[in-house]
């Protein structure tokens, strides 16, 4: 197996990547991360690297992975350059590992198709589709009461969206008092009340419940007719999730936190979900989804991306989406950001009545704009989920 190709051979009209940097714009909601690759011919390519947390550590550590595995590299090598940073450099995975692995591998698919005037979806296995459904995540900042989430819930439905997630849960960790589990199927209830019958609602558990307490959620929650019920339990349990699935009438859906197809191993030998969500930013980029995909459709698993980053990941994330026959939905939180992270990240794709349209422009098909992100620097914010008021998303 080989861990190096030789560099000096005849490559493409790419060139040769020649420079790495990265960028941060801060906002309210976290502070959004990226690569930026350039190559000796003068193309760029794009990659985002958000941490929610670990910011800097992931800037930092793509710049030394830049420096040993990128700098000369041929960007189309992409399995090439996938090994080399995860098994020549002992990477293993990792959170932040992980992210750093996922943008360097947009950003040279983004290079690619700026290079062949292609979008990225026609080098990722083309379209099974025309566009791409999205649901809102993020839309109930605010109090936590019932009223407050069938106000907001009816807002975000009145700007197109069909499908909404929630987490109505407040600082629940392992078990739930009768209150709280009470407060928490009010809040179902009156998001149910509010949007009607037609809306997909899909409750988040955040992986925060022991198994008593998740396997009477999911009787629970049967009267909402819900279309997920997401890591009801912790990771550290995941072979009691089958167990869960048998008790539950709902889907089961989880693996966002799992960063590439070895990492996801248990989740198919247990048959521990039946949606799985890889996060393109987060489970090895556009190399290391498909494989993921594919995996679950050999499963009968469906895949529906999570997505709690920038319009960037958005945007590449349809690209992957496009091509994947058994994609449910994508999250997004687009909708929720400050009119300047458009401005920040130029040619990222509307939501049109829940709805992400193909994309045209080569590459990835967004630029950032230096400028805007200079207006804009890292504000290092941190929210609690296990205090409370959390929902507020308060991160001052």
């Amino acid at each position: 197996m080989m861990l190096t190709v030789d560099r000096s051979r005849p490559t493409t009209h790419a060139g040769r990547i020649s420079r790495v940097e990265t960028l941060t714009l801060g906002t309210a909601w976290r502070d959004f991360s990226f690569v930026r690759l350039h190559t000796d011919e003068g193309l760029t390519g794009v990659g985002e690297i958000t941490h929610p947390y670990r910011g800097k550590q992931a800037c930092d550590l793509v710049v030394a992975m830049g420096e040993r595995h990128l700098l000369g590299a041929d960007p189309f090598d992409v399995e090439e350059i996938w090994l080399r940073m995860y098994q020549g450099d002992f990477l293993r995975g990792g959170d932040i590992g992980g992210i750093v692995l996922s943008g360097v591998d947009q950003a040279v698919h983004d290079i690619m198709g700026k290079a062949l005037g292609v979008p990225v979806y026609r080098l990722t296995g083309g379209a099974c589709r025309d566009s791409v459904p999205v649901y809102a995540n993020g839309w109930y900042t605010g109090e936590r009461s019932p009223e407050s989430f069938a106000k907001r819930s009816r807002e975000t439905v009145g700007r197109g969206f069909s499908a909404l997630k929630f987490d109505p849960f407040g600082t629940g960790l392992g078990a739930l008092s009768r209150e709280e589990r009470t407060l928490s199927l009010d809040i179902v209830a009156a998001v149910r009340e509010a949007v009607g019958p037609d809306v997909d609602l899909f409750v988040e558990g955040h992986a925060r419940f022991a198994m008593p307490t998740a396997s009477r959620l999911v009787r629970d929650l049967e009267p909402y007719d819900i279309g997920w019920f997401e890591e009801p339990l912790p990771w550290t349990h995941i072979e009691r999730y089958a167990e869960l699935r048998q008790r539950a009438t709902m889907p089961i859906a989880g693996g966002e936190h799992f960063h590439n197809r070895y990492e996801y191993r248990h989740l198919f030998a247990s048959s521990a979900v039946d949606i799985i969500q890889p996060d393109l930013c987060m489970a090895g980029g556009y190399t290391e989804i498909r494989k993921i995909a594919a995996l679950a459709e050999m499963h009968g698993m469906l895949v529906a991306p999570h997505n709690s980053n920038s319009p960037f990941c958005t945007t590449a994330t349809v690209h992957a989406a496009l091509g994947m026959p058994q994609l449910l939905v994508l999250e997004t939180f687009d909708s929720l950001l400050e009119d300047y992270v458009a401005d920040a990240l130029r040619g990222a794709l509307p939501i049109s009545s829940g709805r992400i349209q193909l994309p045209t422009k080569p590459g990835i098909g967004i630029e950032l704009d230096d400028s805007v992100f200079a207006e804009h620097p890292p504000r290092s914010g941190f929210w609690n989920m296990f205090a409370p008021g959390w929902e507020k998303r308060d991160r001052s």
